[in-house]
């Protein structure tokens, strides 16, 4: 009998900030996939409406109100969702902010913000899921990286900072958990087309220019080119997969100079 490595039915996967752009697009692809989706945030209308774009598209979805960087609120809400819905199979670390600030005019306040949703709750998620899956007997963990993570960039060094950290938390709970049969890995996204580059991608605009012609793939990334990465890191495709970070960028990280046009 054949097995598809890609088929997630049966599993239960949960994406912070999973309410909109890369979050809700990684979410639709396990959701196609067969998992039931659930995703939170700090709105109930924000997810009210996340669940009901979900649920029109066939997706079994759940939404929960939490805040991931209050320890309690996460443990009290993983309790919730492994008793109201299913055990967490799958756990996407996505939920993120920036502060774009030069790091001399930034505050500490920001900078910590920053540091305390990008690095510190993947750390707080991810032990008390892991927990769970530890006791199953395994489980698939994927964090949200960045470009930031390899690279520096003006006016967002908070961002970079916990991005990089990530990048290395995940290798360490690599390095712990997969004895365990967990695997984590991160996603690291290029530039993508959403909501929020929309206004500097327009004809014309100097990082749109820039971006198009600093990608070798010709192009800004649509949300959905993560969900072929997502879904190979949630499934048993991903098995013997641990530590890396996986860079949808189309090719950004691959040249030091500016692709020719030829």
């Amino acid at each position: 009998m054949s097995i598809n490595l890609f088929d997630l039915t049966g599993k239960t996967a949960l994406i912070t900030g999973g309410v909109h752009g890369l979050g809700m697009a990684m979410a639709k692809g396990l959701g196609n996939a067969g998992a039931k989706i659930v995703v939170n945030d700090l709105s109930q209308y924000a997810l009210d409406n996340a669940i009901a774009e979900y649920k029109s598209e066939g997706i079994e979805a759940y939404g929960y109100v939490f805040d991931v960087t209050d320890e309690e609120a996460v443990i009290t809400a993983i309790n919730k969702i492994e008793t109201e819905v299913a055990p967490i199979d799958i756990l996407i670390n996505n939920a993120g902010i920036i502060k774009r600030t030069p790091i001399i005019e930034m505050e500490v306040k920001d900078f910590t913000a920053v540091i305390n949703v990008d690095l510190i709750s993947p750390f707080i998620v991810s032990k008390n899921v892991a927990k769970g899956m530890i006791e199953r007997g395994g489980g698939k963990i994927i964090n949200i990286c960045s470009m930031m993570s390899e690279l520096g960039r003006d006016s967002v060094s908070a961002y970079a900072a916990a991005k990089g950290g990530l990048k290395m938390l995940t290798k360490n709970m690599a390095t712990e958990w997969a004895k365990f049969n967990i695997q984590t890995n991160g996603i690291g996204p290029g530039y993508f087309a959403t909501s929020q580059t929309a206004p500097i991608r327009v004809d014309g605009h100097p990082f749109n220019e820039f971006i198009i012609s600093r990608t070798p793939a010709n192009r800004w990334g649509n949300p959905d080119d993560l969900q072929g990465a997502a879904i190979f890191l949630s499934s048993k495709a991903s098995d013997f997969v641990n530590g890396h970070i996986v860079y949808v960028d189309g090719g950004i990280l691959a040249t030091i100079g500016k692709p020719s046009n030829e």
